[in-house]
């Protein structure tokens, strides 16, 4: 029973455990192009759970008592800073993961802009409108105003528009490699060199791309070998075939400026009487599973894993840019630069012909396959970046490659000239209600009566979201994001 006090036998709790997996999208097979990244070597999954449970007991709170945890952490930071083309001075940390990765990278900016703006104010964070929004979440707790420069309507930023925007204010310009909403490589050689100048720090953001783009052929520099750069995350649960949640923040600079700002990063205090606190991370206790599996996983791939895992993600790449070129009605949104592709519907043709992303998106799930609505965004200066669809990139999609773009191009033909959902009318009795732009807010009961009006107050990855992404469109920032957490936080209830 669910939620019962009563004990029950270990069989019976893993039986119980696959009954409930049994009900989620599948991890393996390259059938969900987000949110997981399948290697499609078995091996690495097996070696993977190995490692984690044989640190399972350890607790990465002091790897002064748990030195192997110090030792794996090491290698890490060594193997993902000699990736990353990072010097003796580059120095790091193991995290949970990519937002809390992005979360101290803007902590430890902030506390190096207070050191050297002793008369106070607040410090601004600068970024492109299409940064991942861990960045938003990071202005917010640390008190820093956001400020986004729009992109054009294909995602990319230029990088004119992000120098223009700095200031002796800017704690920190932030630039992405790549943009995970379109795919595209900031401008980040010209806009590091300009913070550099103006004494600027500049992180990149390679959350998504940290360990696939040092593979990738044809990019311009965008690691440590650019001037300017002074601090880069990169996740090893995503690109790096690792579980989740580890990543890496790794601070550089001239001299020792790395450590001066590694350092920063952390958190000690000796105020009360309990033993000394010492934090690298937001986190206390931590799990070293994680750490485990990922160290394991890169000591085992090494340069040339890595290297063969990327040249079947390229492939795929270009097969899929290929095919959606072939439909008609749709095309792929500006140029990506890595695993990561947006699809839109292709304006150059008349509606008529036209693929909604969205009504795809819902398409594809008849066919065995998931990819990711992307709500459109009117920005600051008007431009509108359109309503798309998201595919990550994985190289075990090469093995099933032409079952994909057969089901890319019916589900295509399926849709074809049929136009986006309309919540208009939805929108209408929302602002009829007070919940319109400048109005109220919905609290909790309110916000449940409103997605059970849209239709929306059950959360299925099987259930169509393409009326869902079209109100969030229409509603108020503030309003949209009650009913989205609402969504969310209903999923967890007890019943």
């Amino acid at each position: 029973m669910s939620g019962s006090s009563g004990s029950s036998g270990a069989s019976d709790i893993l039986e119980r455990l696959r009954r409930l997996r049994a009900g989620d999208a599948p991890t393996h097979g390259g059938r969900v192009l987000s949110y997981v990244y399948d290697s499609g070597r078995e091996e690495l999954d097996e070696l993977a759970d190995a490692a984690a449970r044989l640190a399972r007991p350890l607790n990465g709170l002091d790897p002064t008592v748990f030195p192997s945890i110090a030792a794996m952490e090491r290698d890490l930071v060594a193997f993902t800073r000699r990736m990353l083309h990072g010097g003796r001075s580059v120095v790091g940390s193991v995290t949970s993961g990519g937002t809390e990765s992005c979360l101290l990278a803007v902590k430890t900016a902030r506390d190096l802009w207070r050191r050297e703006h002793p008369e106070g104010g607040r410090p601004r964070l600068l970024t492109a409108t299409t940064v991942h929004a861990a960045f938003q979440k990071a202005a917010l707790l640390f008190d820093l105003d956001w400020d986004p420069v729009p992109c054009g309507a294909d995602g990319a930023v230029h990088a004119a528009d992000l120098i223009a925007r700095m200031g002796d204010d800017v704690a920190l310009v932030v630039v992405s490699a790549p943009a995970y909403p379109s795919g595209a490589l900031d401008p980040i050689p010209a806009v590091a060199r300009a913070a550099a100048e103006r004494g600027i720090s500049c992180h990149v953001d390679a959350c998504f791309g940290g360990f696939v783009l040092p593979w990738w052929p044809e990019l311009p520099h965008w690691d440590f070998r650019v001037r300017g750069v002074t601090s880069i995350s990169a996740d090893v649960h995503k690109f790096g075939y690792a579980p989740k949640g580890v990543s890496v923040l790794l601070h550089g600079g001239s001299g020792h400026e790395g450590r001066r700002r590694h350092r920063t990063q952390f958190f000690a205090t000796t105020r009360w009487s309990g033993y000394p606190v010492v934090n690298p991370t937001l986190l206390g206790s931590r799990s070293a599973s994680p750490l485990a599996a990922a160290w394991a996983i890169t000591q085992h791939l090494g340069d040339r894993g890595y290297a063969e895992l990327t040249g079947a993600i390229r492939r795929v790449a270009l097969a899929l840019m290929a095919a959606v070129d072939g439909i008609r009605g749709l095309t792929v949104m500006g140029e990506p630069a890595g695993p990561a592709i947006a699809v839109i519907a292709d304006p150059s043709v008349p509606k008529p012909e036209q693929v909604d992303p969205h009504r795809l998106a819902d398409a594809l799930i008849g066919y065995g396959w998931k990819i990711q609505h992307q709500p459109g965004m009117t920005q600051s200066d008007g431009v509108r970046i359109p309503h798309s669809a998201h595919l990550t990139v994985t190289p075990v999609l090469e093995q099933r490659i032409s079952e994909f773009t057969d089901a890319l191009r019916s589900a295509s033909d399926s849709v074809r000239g049929r136009p986006r959902a309309d919540a208009r009318m939805l929108m209408a009795g929302m602002r009829t209600l007070g919940y319109g732009e400048g109005g109220r807010v919905p609290g909790p009961e309110a916000a449940w009566r409103l997605l059970r009006m849209a239709g929306a107050a059950k959360m299925s990855g099987e259930q169509p979201m393409a009326r869902l992404m079209a109100l969030i469109e229409l509603l108020p920032h503030p309003v949209a994001e009650a009913l989205l957490t609402e969504l969310l936080a209903r999923t967890s209830e007890p019943h």
